[in-house]
């Protein structure tokens, strides 16, 4: 009988005590597990921030916009209504320096253009432009006519086509045919080196992030990269300068489009 009544106690305390392990478990994991709700949850959405600026909340918009930026990538339509938010709020640099982004991924998209250049027309600079040679002009209007990833399967398809040309010129038993396919592989392996140059290039332009827009109301432009330097000319924000020189941390040589050069604080201007 007492052997019994052990074992009936010792099988209490083992049930006891499981009870309390698995509720410590419970209670350990359910917050982790509500945190893990919660935090999804909180993660914004482009609908929520397409809503605050519908709703003219432009505060909010900019805030959920840059976080969508920052934890999922870039994406072109997002630095798009960015922008349109800045230039809501009136801070004209900020919104030419997320159209132009947008323009950087999708440089054919002509709303965004045509909003880039509604907010250049309010800024203060108007710098005549040295003049290009006109295919120059031509083929980079033709690249930026699409995007890297449209470059590319084009890049593709004719290289495909080249291969269909090929065949047909080592395997054709028809005279006509060994031509097509002589003279086509050749003009489509033409299409395809040229497409796949012009992803290429689209590709350093977005790696290689030359251009930056001045933030400032009012930047001096000196002639050596210090606050001594002599004073060249002045900037004021939103103009768009192309950067000479990155290899210093605290100072970039720029160049605006008549040819002027000179040195400018990083902390007054903001990369594209």
């Amino acid at each position: 009988m007492k052997k019994i009544l052990v074992y009936i106690c010792f099988l209490m305390i083992t049930t006891l005590s499981y009870a309390e392990n698995q509720t410590d478990t419970l209670e350990q994991s359910a917050p982790a597990q509500f945190k893990e709700e919660a935090a999804m949850q909180k993660a914004p959405t482009k609908a929520q921030a397409d809503s605050a600026y519908m709703n003219a909340d432009y505060a909010t918009a900019i805030h959920l916009y840059e976080t969508l930026l920052e934890e999922k990538g870039e994406a072109a339509e997002v630095y798009y209504n960015l922008g349109n938010s800045y230039y809501k709020t009136e801070n004209i640099a900020k919104a030419i320096v997320n159209y132009e982004r947008a323009l950087l991924l999708k440089p054919g998209n002509g709303d965004f253009r045509a909003n880039l250049e509604i907010a250049r027309a309010k800024t203060v600079d108007k710098v005549t432009e040295v003049p290009e040679i006109f295919f120059v002009s031509w083929i980079k209007s033709l690249i930026n006519s699409a995007n890297i990833d449209v470059w590319a399967r084009w890049s593709i398809a004719f290289f495909l086509l080249f291969i269909v040309a090929l065949y047909f010129f080592f395997f054709s038993k028809s005279t006509i045919m060994k031509k097509i396919g002589f003279f086509g592989g050749v003009v489509v392996l033409i299409f395809a080196v040229t497409t796949m140059q012009f992803a290429s290039y689209q590709r350093q332009t977005l790696l290689n992030r030359k251009t930056a827009i001045i933030m400032n109301p009012s930047v001096t432009i000196r002639s050596t990269p210090n606050e001594s330097g002599t004073n060249l000319f002045i900037l004021h924000e939103g103009k768009k300068v192309r950067i000479k020189d990155n290899s210093m941390r605290n100072w970039k040589e720029i160049m605006i489009e008549d040819g002027k050069v000179g040195w400018v604080s990083a902390d007054d201007i903001e990369i594209i």
